[in-house]
């Protein structure tokens, strides 16, 4: 007989992985959207000092890479979550994996946006 958690689990791994598909295609399509952009002038020129700070003083597109920063960070570090889950099972050690994940998509998110605000407020 299959304990009443472990359906209660394996509902939620899947909406998990629901989640991660949808950041997948999301990515796929905005980071489409970022090379397009940066295709738009030569390469070179793209790399400037002062290009790259325009890009994040335009609202839009730096709302993009704010986008960007978290499908690509919710994608990535459940599927870290998923890979290290199937290498040991276990009550605490699928907890701390679940939470650690959670904690440093946070830190990566907090850390990234900040970038971001600081480049379109125009601080170094």
């Amino acid at each position: 007989m299959v304990p009443e958690y472990y359906l209660v689990i394996k509902m939620k791994e899947s909406i998990i992985m629901k989640i991660h598909y949808g950041t997948a295609l999301g990515a796929v399509a905005l980071v489409a959207v970022h090379i397009l952009m940066r295709l738009s002038q030569k390469f070179s020129d793209s790399l400037q000092y002062q290009n790259v700070l325009a890009n994040y003083h335009f609202l839009p597109y730096a709302l993009m890479l704010e986008v960007i920063l978290i499908l690509l960070s919710v994608h990535g570090f459940n599927g870290l979550r998923v890979i290290l889950l199937e290498l040991k099972q276990g009550v605490a050690y699928e907890r701390a994996i679940n939470y650690g994940s959670i904690v440093a998509m946070i830190v990566l998110v907090a850390y990234g946006s900040r970038t971001i605000l600081m480049a379109g407020m125009g601080l170094s």
